[in-house]
């Protein structure tokens, strides 16, 4: 089977849409799935960071949504037609998994990050028959088609904007999860985010669906404006005694903090503004040491990162779209769509902050 994917050779290139080759339909407990939108995720960019972790040549991409085509044995749940959201991997059988935890699945960053679930030789290559990297967490979705482990995909209504879904299969996933599934906050709870881009605002968003008092914090205008639009009260990110007008805001101090930016100051800023026994959660990947100032874990507070915001994808998934049809999570808010050709040019207006949340579109 040929179709067009975005094929990343070297870590400083830019994207390449090629003819890229499959050469066996789903074997068993895989599905075949064409892709109708992709989320380009800072996590896919975080590869050039991380230059010589990942594998390349690859086909990256992991917040795809899209039509089942063909399924490998009547086991996979999935038939035909069906519409479904993709999301990370996991193996199914550790201690996490099996505990209803499969973010902290034993294997997740072999099977994520690392190509770690074996695919019989020259399964997947380019169009001249050179070997790609096995699936980017277990989609290797910026394209046309995905082979998926079937325990990946979460069947949607088929009346949702599929194109739109993807990344309700991990941004979205991660923002909104980390409150409603980490925090667990509800009505008169009070929730400060830090960092406005696509996992923050998701957080923003579930919060107010929640029923909290949510503080959103940056350092981009129109990021704050946006948060603002979601009811969170804005902070500029550069204010002055910044955890003090948290602390205020807030009745004493916010009984959570999410920072999404990995920023050691505002990850201090984030312990200072919380109230007694309040919790930070931190989702970012950290790339320096995190000293912590004197006192910031004082008083019963706690710091916890979280993955994937604690989800079982099948259940948080359903539950996202229920809150977008009832009007309180507008996440298509934001989304900008690129065609799949275009995928260079969406990079770069994430990169520059002209986007919140890219979506390529075959």
């Amino acid at each position: 089977m040929r179709f067009g994917a975005a094929v990343l050779r070297d870590y400083e290139a830019p994207f390449a849409v090629e003819e890229v080759i499959l050469d066996a339909g789903p074997a068993e407990g895989e599905i075949l799935v064409r892709i109708a939108g992709c989320g380009l995720c800072r996590t896919d960019l975080a590869v050039r960071r991380s230059a010589g972790r990942s594998p390349l040549p690859a086909v990256l991409g992991h917040e795809g949504a899209g039509v089942v085509v063909e399924t490998g044995g009547p086991d996979t749940g999935l038939a035909p037609g069906d519409h479904v959201v993709l999301s990370f991997d996991s193996c199914g059988r550790c201690r996490s998994c099996l505990g209803g935890a499969p973010a902290y699945c034993d294997r997740f960053a072999a099977l994520n990050l690392f190509g770690g679930r074996s695919e019989s030789p020259g399964r997947f290559t380019d169009g001249a028959g050179e070997a790609l990297a096995p699936r980017w967490f277990g989609q290797s979705s910026f394209a046309e088609y995905a082979m998926v482990p079937a325990r990946n995909a979460v069947r949607v209504d088929a009346s949702l904007p599929l194109e739109l879904l993807g990344p309700l299969g991990c941004g979205f996933l991660t923002g909104a999860g980390a409150v409603l599934n980490s925090f667990g906050a509800g009505p008169g709870d009070t929730v400060a985010v830090f960092g406005a881009g696509a996992v923050g605002l998701a957080a923003v968003m579930a919060a107010t669906a929640a029923g909290a008092l949510v503080v959103a914090v940056d350092r981009h205008p129109e990021r704050l404006a946006q948060a603002e639009r979601f009811r969170a009260v804005p902070l500029d990110a550069s204010s002055a005694g910044l955890p003090g007008h948290i602390r205020r805001l807030t009745g004493g101090g916010a009984q959570y903090a999410l920072d999404t930016t990995g920023s050691v100051r505002l990850i201090n800023d984030a312990l200072r503004a919380l109230r007694p026994t309040g919790l930070l959660g931190l989702v970012a990947r950290l790339h320096t040491d995190l000293p912590l100032e004197p006192g910031t874990l004082d008083r019963g507070r706690r710091i916890s990162h979280i993955c994937e915001g604690d989800a079982v994808p099948a259940l948080l998934i359903p539950r996202l779209t229920g809150l977008w049809r009832a009007g309180q999570f507008p996440f298509d808010q934001l989304i900008r769509t690129y065609p799949l050709a275009d995928i260079n040019e969406a990079e770069r207006d994430c990169d520059a902050g002209r986007v919140v949340k890219p979506v390529l579109v075959p």
